[in-house]
């Protein structure tokens, strides 16, 4: 596929809005609406579906995770420092900060010869609240490793040492380390992204605008490798198979990556982005899926991924039931009381 031009993010288009896609009830009325757009793609850049404005540039954020690990494993320095299946995930994670993610980043570090000092990425208290309340108990502040992008960074800085590059500043536009991301983005969408809108995103890196029926080629790609280079298609393939075989590490308890991907096994690669934004590549349909949700919001991020994924047949009934909190989420008030519910809009065109 030909690279294209990319439209102003403030060029909406033909004006019409989004539909509506997420509703939240509480009591007898719906109380809030989410509008999004979604694209499903083919790895040859068909679009099988598509709902709302795909072609608008929108950040990827932490979605595009999987795609910036492919440098990771295509350099050769996953092998040189024998990454596994937990390495792997983790460079693709969006995680909780729970013990086990910081101690496999803190080792993994000390294994290429750095340490979580030579982390860039910040340091913020864990999203998980018991570990985070343990955390305030013990008097302990939080450090970069406790970041949930300390993994993905932990994967830039192993690329940095195995080709013999500065390691302070790779978190910098002009760095080799996201010179290369920058270019598996470009051939993985099949779009030509340096003059694309950037901007920085929350753990320091540069993040591109794309738009979402790109994205969405992206994770088909990620899917279906077949017509990829042989490097590019083992390192996707592998990629793959580490994030469905350690889901936990992706997001960790009650995430809803870590959840679906253990509910579903192989047939959903899925990965969350800040500001309402979800990608999933569907191996068993050679599928990639991208949506955005207008407002940012996380939780109707969620319910639509869920809905999308019902509407392609990929969740058996048994799924669903396992999953129901998570694709249908209640409303609670601060007793734990179900005060109402987040669901698929009543008019949702799906």
């Amino acid at each position: 596929m030909s690279a294209t031009t990319l439209r102003h993010p403030a060029d909406t288009g033909n004006g019409a809005a989004n539909p509506l896609i997420v509703e939240v009830i509480r009591g007898d009325m719906v109380e809030s609406r989410h509008r999004a757009a979604v694209a499903i793609v083919d790895r040859a850049g068909k679009t099988v579906e598509a709902w709302g404005d795909v072609e608008r540039p929108v950040y990827g954020r932490s979605a595009t995770k999987p795609i910036q690990a492919l440098p990771l494993i295509e350099t050769g320095a996953a092998d040189r420092y024998g990454l596994g299946a937990a390495e792997i995930a983790l460079a693709c994670a969006s995680h909780n900060g729970e013990p086990r993610h910081v101690a496999l980043v803190t080792a993994w570090l000390k294994r290429i010869g750095l340490g979580v000092a030579d982390l860039e990425c910040g340091a913020h208290i864990p999203y998980h609240e018991e570990t985070a309340a343990a955390m305030i108990r013990a008097g302990r502040e939080p450090t970069a490793a406790e970041n949930n992008c300390s993994g993905k960074h932990a994967g830039f800085l192993t690329t940095a040492r195995h080709l013999g590059e500065p390691t302070p500043g790779y978190i910098n536009w002009e760095h080799p380390v996201q010179q290369r991301v920058l270019a598996a983005l470009e051939q993985m969408a099949g779009l030509e992204l340096g003059r694309a809108p950037r901007g920085i995103d929350g753990c320091g890196i540069p993040v591109i605008g794309m738009p979402l029926q790109r994205l969405a080629l992206a994770m088909a790609r990620l899917a279906d490798p077949s017509d990829l280079p042989e490097a590019r298609a083992a390192a996707a393939a592998r990629i793959r198979a580490a994030m469905t075989a350690e889901p936990f590490l992706i997001a960790g308890s009650g995430g809803f990556c870590t959840e679906l991907m253990t509910v579903t096994g192989t047939s959903v690669v899925a990965k969350a982005g800040a500001e309402g934004v979800y990608t999933a590549a569907l191996p068993t349909l050679g599928l990639g899926v991208a949506l955005k949700v207008d407002d940012g919001a996380a939780r109707a991020a969620t319910v639509a991924l869920g809905a999308v994924l019902r509407h392609l047949g990929l969740l058996s009934a048994a799924e669903q039931e396992k999953l129901a909190q998570l694709l249908t989420p209640p409303v609670l008030n601060r007793a734990g009381r179900m005060t109402g519910q987040i669901r698929r809009a009543a008019v949702a065109p799906f």
